[in-house]
């Protein structure tokens, strides 16, 4: 191997360790604050037991300098009394300076390793946010250029993988049997199509209900609560309608949500979304059914 391949490897090699360092180092730095924390009590216990063997000598030669001052000799004055007093106040502070300063010195590393810890992580959550939100405009956008271009019923269709389905249509001449699109269920429960922040209300739910309609109203009843606490309050998170109706939180959940005056300025759940599927649950006809929450973005990048 020629020292330029060599060179080429160890290099490649040191850039990948500082790359994972610089990955961790919010753990390696909330670990050396730590650490620190428990250093900085040591060694300030440690110079505390000293403390007092410094203090009896400054005391110690406090009096010596008050008995020699109480003399009153031209060779010792008041004045003297007080140089030598200031002096050895002086003294006792550098002592003390020097029992405490390791355990500052610590104390300053680990406060900075704690603040360092939480300006990474800053920095990253703020770098995380903004790429979500150009990620999210993006896809907004592409899906009114969809609308604009093909109409809604093609946004859904691309979106969801809509097929085919037969649908009873009652008609004055009878029952009359019609073709729709409707959302792929399975590709959707195989996790084969996004769901973003879509979720399925059925027999897993602790809130759903075998009874006609039951479903239905109570998904009607937290979307009219939801609204009402968007217009009260002015904002409402994702993970708060998840907790309504009964569904695991998600980390996203925790950030976005919906703003008053934003985007749609409601709280829609997507039922009609579906229009084979979300009729027929509207009707009473299907028990469970997909939400698909309109979502406005990042909450606190929208305030």
């Amino acid at each position: 191997m020629s020292l330029s391949a060599i060179k080429s490897t160890v290099t490649s090699k040191v850039g990948r360790q500082v790359l994972i360092a610089q990955k961790h180092s919010p753990v390696l730095l909330l670990g050396v604050g730590i650490i620190g924390v428990g250093t900085t009590v040591v060694l300030a216990c440690k110079a505390t037991l000293k403390l007092d063997e410094v203090l009896g000598e400054a005391e110690k030669i406090d009096g010596q300098i008050n008995d020699a001052a109480a003399m009153e000799t031209p060779e010792y004055t008041q004045e003297d009394a007080k140089k030598d007093t200031i002096t050895n106040r002086a003294k006792t502070a550098m002592r003390i300076a020097r029992l405490y300063a390791p355990a500052i010195a610590v104390g300053c590393v680990t406060v900075g390793a704690f603040t360092g810890s939480h300006v990474v992580l800053a920095r990253r959550n703020a770098a995380i946010t903004a790429a979500y939100v150009a990620v999210d405009k993006g896809f907004k956008q592409y899906r009114k250029n969809v609308v604009a271009e093909l109409g809604m019923d093609k946004d859904r269709e691309f979106r969801f993988g809509m097929v085919e389905r037969e649908l009873a249509v009652d008609t004055d001449e009878g029952v009359a049997v019609k073709t729709v699109k409707a959302v792929n269920g399975e590709a959707l429960a195989k996790g084969e199509i996004a769901k973003i922040y879509g979720r399925f209300f059925d027999e897993y739910n602790q809130n759903w209900e075998r009874s006609r309609g039951k479903n239905a109203m109570f998904l009607r009843s937290c979307q009219n609560f939801a609204n009402d606490l968007l217009n009260a309050r002015g904002h409402v998170f994702l993970n708060e309608i998840y907790d309504m109706l009964g569904m695991e939180r998600s980390k996203a959940g925790a950030l976005v949500g919906w703003v008053k005056g934003n985007r749609d300025n409601y709280i829609d759940f997507g039922i009609l979304d579906d229009l084979y599927m979300g009729q027929k649950f509207i009707n009473g006809d299907e028990p469970s059914i997909f939400l698909d929450f309109n979502v406005d973005g990042p909450i606190y990048d929208l305030i």
